[in-house]
């Protein structure tokens, strides 16, 4: 990470992955809905901080994890966006988004080593809760499908970020510096909580 050339490499795909503004001019039909789908997970620090921190944690545990912890998150994010979306009820929403914040700081923040499948299982639940808000925030005059392929796309870049990000601080960067990282997340999580 010391490498200039990665530096600039790094900063050029987060902003890549950030920005918006080609996507915000008034747009018709299909791709208007997918944008919107796209733009959403931008839209609150919580969903950015826990979908980069689950990259981040894949990447700590490396091996197979690097594809199935995210994989789990976005399965689970679609399941929670067509519930969203069906109107169907899921109690403590809010709660459940900013504690993922909290717990996604401090797998990070401890490099927890958890089995990939308990893993999994852990980013799903709380994917749901992501998954949820972004079905129920759905304009009503969006396409459902659209829209969720947006919101799925977007998630997936996040991770991917994270992951980058993760595999990048493995190659040169001491490993505390992305626990510190994990910790801010974990603060901020346990900002949002005592806010709700």
């Amino acid at each position: 990470m010391n490498n200039p050339r990665s530096i600039r490499m790094l900063l050029a795909a987060l902003t890549t992955v950030a920005s918006t503004s080609a996507l915000a001019h008034p747009q018709a039909g299909a791709a208007a809905h997918f944008s919107l789908g796209f733009l959403h997970p931008f839209s609150g620090l919580d969903h950015i901080l826990a979908m980069v921190a689950v990259g981040l944690w894949a990447s700590q545990l490396g091996g197979s994890a690097l594809w199935k912890v995210p994989l789990a998150f976005v399965a689970m994010m679609a399941v929670g966006g067509a519930l969203g979306m069906a109107g169907v009820a899921v109690p403590l929403v809010e709660l459940g988004i900013a504690g993922s914040v909290l717990v996604f700081g401090l797998l990070v923040a401890f490099g927890a080593r958890l089995p990939v499948a308990l893993g999994m299982a852990l980013v799903g639940a709380f994917a749901l809760f992501h998954g949820h808000a972004h079905g129920t925030e759905m304009p009503a005059d969006a396409a459902g499908l659209g829209y969720g392929l947006g919101f799925i796309l977007a998630t997936a870049l996040l991770h991917g970020a994270g992951v980058g990000l993760g595999l990048l601080a493995g190659r040169g960067m001491p490993a505390r510096a992305l626990r510190v990282a994990g910790a801010a997340v974990a603060v901020t999580g346990a900002v949002l909580l005592a806010g709700i």
